[in-house]
């Protein structure tokens, strides 16, 4: 085994950091979807805010799933040095990205408006950015196989 091909300590790290910040989207997805009531109203959720959830277009909840199982499986495959990871995390990334779109061209309630949810879409869509680049280097000095 060359020097190049040996996963780097930062590999492992970043994996395992990932995987524990996309479980996280993964549980607010299943959370939502399944409508667990006791999540959604800690988290703030009103009956407008879930009544506009379920009036997403089919092709804003297949993107919402892809972002989020996408980015799962990309920390996963990261792990296990496949250099699939790369395709998984361009896959969450194109589905961060149309799904955090949809709110810009519809009318969310007052709750989606905040600030702070415009912030955490940028920092959901610049960390799904910043693992597509990282699987891609990893892929390109052999790491990833």
């Amino acid at each position: 085994m060359n020097e190049a091909s040996k996963a780097p300590w930062h590999l492992w790290v970043i994996g395992v950091v990932s995987l524990l910040w996309n479980a996280v989207g993964a549980n607010d997805y299943f959370q939502t979807r399944t409508r667990n009531m006791d999540y959604l109203g800690s988290m703030g959720f009103t009956d407008e805010a879930l009544a506009y959830i379920d009036s997403f277009p089919i092709w804003a909840d297949v993107a919402w799933a892809f972002g989020v199982w996408g980015a799962v499986a990309g920390s996963i495959l990261l792990l296990l040095r496949s250099r699939f990871a790369v395709i998984a995390f361009a896959l969450s990334l194109a589905g961060a990205i149309l799904s955090n779109l949809y709110p810009f061209i519809s009318e969310p309630p007052e709750i989606m408006q905040s600030s702070v949810a415009t912030i955490m879409s940028l920092v959901i869509i610049g960390i799904a950015i910043a693992l597509l680049l990282y699987a891609r280097r990893m892929a390109g000095t052999g790491v990833l196989r």
